[in-house]
């Protein structure tokens, strides 16, 4: 099935949760309904250091994430690099593999929320944390009966537009790179790794104003 991960910027003088509230009011407002609860996190794991000075590689950052849609799955992704899908308990053998992958906990990233079915479009509205404060906003629209990508884009399209208005996304680049392939698992958890990537660069930078 064809599917757009974007971010949702807060509304003005709102806070994440108010905002996530205003979306979802629109969806139920649309007919939308709910059908429980997602989750999709992420952990970093860095080339541990002694690798890089006895092979003189540069460091790479590799993704380990998972999607409650798909609890028997854990996805390794490298940035700009392939998407190996493994079972769950690939999560122990990065635990034995810490002489050369370390995990950069603080970097910890997971987007969790409600899921709504409308028609033949699933959506998840989530709050995005990083520790104990709420980051941003996803939005995930799947049109389930697609099963190439660039097939539905207008579609998705259109329906996003009834319920994010101006915020609709553009479309993702994992579908210009897909063209009349079919859509996996794996290209939704690109786009929520470069989703994720962008909210703690966002975080870096430094606030105005604030002493």
């Amino acid at each position: 099935p064809g599917c757009s991960v974007a971010q949702v910027p807060v509304a003005e003088g709102k806070s994440v949760q108010q905002t996530v509230e205003i979306l979802t009011r629109k969806l139920e407002l649309l007919g939308a309904e709910k059908q429980g609860t997602f989750c999709v996190d992420c952990e970093t794991y860095h080339t541990a250091a002694s690798t890089i000075s006895s092979q003189g590689q540069t460091g790479k950052l590799m993704y380990v994430m998972h999607n409650s849609e798909y609890p028997l799955s854990c996805f390794a992704l490298f940035e700009n690099g392939p998407c190996l899908i493994a079972d769950a308990n690939f999560d122990t053998l990065m635990v034995k593999l810490k002489g050369f992958f370390q995990n950069a906990k603080a970097n910890k990233i997971e987007s969790r929320g409600t899921r709504y079915q409308y028609c033949d479009f699933l959506v998840k509205v989530g709050t995005v944390t990083m520790g104990p404060s709420a980051r941003g906003i996803s939005v995930e629209v799947e049109y389930c009966p697609c099963v190439i990508a660039n097939d539905c884009w207008n579609l998705l399209m259109e329906f996003m537009q009834s319920f994010m208005g101006n915020h609709t996304p553009g479309i993702p680049s994992v579908f210009g790179t897909k063209h009349d392939s079919i859509y996996s698992p794996a290209d939704t958890m690109v786009q929520y790794m470069e989703l994720f990537n962008k909210i703690r660069k966002q975080q870096q930078v430094p606030v105005a104003g604030i002493r």
